[in-house]
Protein backbone atom coordinates (compact mmCIF):
# COMPACT_ATOMS: atom_id res chain seq x y z
CA UNK A 1 0.00 0.00 0.00
CA UNK A 2 1.14 3.35 -1.19
CA UNK A 3 0.48 7.23 -0.30
CA UNK A 4 0.21 9.83 -2.04
CA UNK A 5 0.31 13.52 -2.33
CA UNK A 6 -0.70 15.28 -5.03
CA UNK A 7 0.06 18.53 -3.81
CA UNK A 8 0.72 20.96 -0.73
CA UNK A 9 -3.40 21.90 -1.14
CA UNK A 10 -4.24 18.51 -0.56
CA UNK A 11 -1.87 18.53 1.98
CA UNK A 12 -4.57 16.53 4.92
CA UNK A 13 -5.39 14.71 2.57
CA UNK A 14 -4.10 11.09 1.72
CA UNK A 15 -4.83 9.03 -0.89
CA UNK A 16 -4.41 5.17 -0.75
CA UNK A 17 -3.61 3.35 -3.78
CA UNK A 18 -4.27 -0.21 -4.08
CA UNK A 19 -1.22 -2.48 -5.10
CA UNK A 20 -1.81 -4.88 -7.91
CA UNK A 21 -0.31 -7.90 -8.86
CA UNK A 22 2.37 -7.96 -11.41
CA UNK A 23 0.01 -9.68 -13.86
CA UNK A 24 -2.36 -6.91 -13.54
CA UNK A 25 0.17 -3.98 -13.81
CA UNK A 26 1.64 -5.62 -17.34
CA UNK A 27 -2.04 -5.57 -18.45
CA UNK A 28 -3.61 -2.34 -17.67
CA UNK A 29 -2.89 1.26 -17.43
CA UNK A 30 -2.03 3.69 -14.58
CA UNK A 31 -4.31 5.66 -13.01
CA UNK A 32 -4.13 9.07 -13.54
CA UNK A 33 -3.37 11.80 -10.38
CA UNK A 34 -5.91 13.83 -10.71
CA UNK A 35 -5.54 17.41 -8.79
CA UNK A 36 -8.12 19.47 -7.34
CA UNK A 37 -6.57 23.23 -7.93
CA UNK A 38 -3.68 24.09 -11.02
CA UNK A 39 -0.84 26.01 -9.49
CA UNK A 40 0.81 28.66 -10.76
CA UNK A 41 3.11 27.67 -13.23
CA UNK A 42 7.23 29.43 -14.17
CA UNK A 43 6.57 30.05 -17.44
CA UNK A 44 3.39 32.34 -16.15
CA UNK A 45 6.35 34.27 -14.15
CA UNK A 46 7.39 37.48 -16.02
CA UNK A 47 11.00 37.11 -16.57
CA UNK A 48 13.24 39.03 -14.75
CA UNK A 49 14.92 42.57 -15.14
CA UNK A 50 18.65 42.23 -15.76
CA UNK A 51 20.57 44.94 -14.60
CA UNK A 52 24.53 44.21 -15.40
CA UNK A 53 27.43 45.62 -14.32
CA UNK A 54 28.67 48.51 -16.30
CA UNK A 55 31.89 49.54 -14.57
CA UNK A 56 35.97 48.83 -16.17
CA UNK A 57 36.86 46.70 -12.96
CA UNK A 58 35.67 43.08 -11.60
CA UNK A 59 36.83 41.80 -8.79
CA UNK A 60 35.85 38.20 -8.41
CA UNK A 61 32.69 38.63 -10.85
CA UNK A 62 31.58 42.25 -8.92
CA UNK A 63 32.08 45.00 -10.95
CA UNK A 64 32.66 48.41 -9.37
CA UNK A 65 29.35 49.73 -10.70
CA UNK A 66 25.94 49.20 -12.05
CA UNK A 67 24.17 50.56 -14.86
CA UNK A 68 22.04 53.57 -14.30
CA UNK A 69 20.15 53.31 -16.93
CA UNK A 70 16.51 52.86 -16.35
CA UNK A 71 15.13 49.62 -18.05
CA UNK A 72 12.16 50.11 -20.52
CA UNK A 73 10.77 46.84 -18.86
CA UNK A 74 10.04 48.68 -15.64
CA UNK A 75 7.93 51.36 -16.77
CA UNK A 76 4.74 51.79 -14.75
CA UNK A 77 6.35 49.38 -12.34
CA UNK A 78 8.63 52.20 -10.60
CA UNK A 79 9.74 55.62 -11.35
CA UNK A 80 12.90 56.16 -13.06
CA UNK A 81 13.88 58.26 -9.90
CA UNK A 82 13.78 55.75 -7.60
CA UNK A 83 15.47 53.21 -9.77
CA UNK A 84 17.94 55.50 -10.42
CA UNK A 85 17.80 56.67 -6.25
CA UNK A 86 18.38 52.97 -5.91
CA UNK A 87 21.39 51.81 -8.15
CA UNK A 88 23.06 55.06 -6.88
CA UNK A 89 22.85 53.41 -2.98
CA UNK A 90 24.61 50.69 -4.66
CA UNK A 91 26.75 52.28 -6.42
CA UNK A 92 27.90 54.34 -3.82
CA UNK A 93 28.27 51.21 -1.67
CA UNK A 94 30.51 49.58 -4.51
CA UNK A 95 32.68 52.54 -4.92
CA UNK A 96 33.39 52.45 -1.06
CA UNK A 97 34.37 48.90 -0.89
CA UNK A 98 35.97 47.56 -3.93
CA UNK A 99 39.05 50.04 -4.29
CA UNK A 100 40.02 48.57 -0.87
CA UNK A 101 39.71 44.95 -2.66
CA UNK A 102 41.76 45.96 -5.48
CA UNK A 103 44.88 46.87 -3.05
CA UNK A 104 44.53 43.74 -1.63
CA UNK A 105 44.22 41.75 -4.56
CA UNK A 106 47.33 43.22 -6.34
CA UNK A 107 49.30 42.61 -2.71
CA UNK A 108 47.78 39.02 -2.74
CA UNK A 109 49.06 38.24 -6.58
CA UNK A 110 52.24 40.07 -5.35
CA UNK A 111 52.98 37.57 -2.50
CA UNK A 112 50.88 34.88 -3.82
CA UNK A 113 54.06 32.71 -4.57
CA UNK A 114 55.84 33.30 -0.92
CA UNK A 115 52.59 32.28 0.87
CA UNK A 116 51.05 29.54 -1.33
CA UNK A 117 47.73 31.26 -2.32
CA UNK A 118 47.16 32.45 1.50
CA UNK A 119 47.48 36.07 0.84
CA UNK A 120 44.23 36.24 -1.62
CA UNK A 121 42.12 35.08 1.68
CA UNK A 122 41.62 38.69 2.43
CA UNK A 123 40.21 39.70 -0.50
CA UNK A 124 38.08 36.66 -1.04
CA UNK A 125 36.67 37.28 2.49
CA UNK A 126 36.63 41.43 1.23
CA UNK A 127 34.51 40.91 -1.53
CA UNK A 128 32.44 38.25 0.40
CA UNK A 129 31.61 41.29 3.04
CA UNK A 130 30.85 43.43 -0.41
CA UNK A 131 28.24 41.28 -1.87
CA UNK A 132 26.72 41.02 1.72
CA UNK A 133 26.78 44.54 2.30
CA UNK A 134 24.58 44.80 -0.82
CA UNK A 135 22.37 42.10 -0.37
CA UNK A 136 21.45 44.03 2.87
CA UNK A 137 21.43 47.27 0.69
CA UNK A 138 18.73 45.34 -1.58
CA UNK A 139 16.98 44.19 1.20
CA UNK A 140 16.35 47.08 2.86
CA UNK A 141 15.16 48.85 -1.02
CA UNK A 142 12.82 45.72 -1.07
CA UNK A 143 11.11 46.34 2.52
CA UNK A 144 11.24 50.26 1.72
CA UNK A 145 9.90 50.43 -1.59
CA UNK A 146 9.84 47.43 -3.58
CA UNK A 147 7.94 45.17 -2.23
CA UNK A 148 4.82 47.25 -2.44
CA UNK A 149 5.18 47.42 -5.94
CA UNK A 150 5.11 43.49 -5.66
CA UNK A 151 8.53 43.41 -7.59
CA UNK A 152 11.57 42.10 -5.61
CA UNK A 153 15.53 43.18 -6.04
CA UNK A 154 18.14 40.83 -5.46
CA UNK A 155 22.12 40.10 -6.09
CA UNK A 156 22.72 36.66 -8.23
CA UNK A 157 25.59 35.11 -9.80
CA UNK A 158 24.96 34.58 -13.88
CA UNK A 159 27.24 33.80 -17.16
CA UNK A 160 28.71 36.52 -18.72
CA UNK A 161 27.34 37.11 -22.36
CA UNK A 162 30.70 37.71 -23.71
CA UNK A 163 32.97 34.75 -21.80
CA UNK A 164 32.22 31.68 -20.23
CA UNK A 165 33.27 33.45 -16.64
CA UNK A 166 30.46 34.73 -13.88
CA UNK A 167 29.20 37.61 -13.14
CA UNK A 168 26.94 39.09 -10.42
CA UNK A 169 24.15 41.01 -11.47
CA UNK A 170 20.83 42.82 -10.28
CA UNK A 171 17.60 41.00 -11.19
CA UNK A 172 15.00 42.81 -10.49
Amino acid sequence: MSVLLPNMADFDTIYELEEEEEEDEEESEPEPVVRSQELPRPRDAPDPVVVRGAGHITVFGLSNKFDTEFPSVLTGKVAPEEFKTSISRVNTCLRKNLPVNVKWLICGCLCCCCTLGCSLWPVVCLNKRTRRSIQKLLEWENNRLYHKLGLHWKLSKRKCETSNMMEYVSII
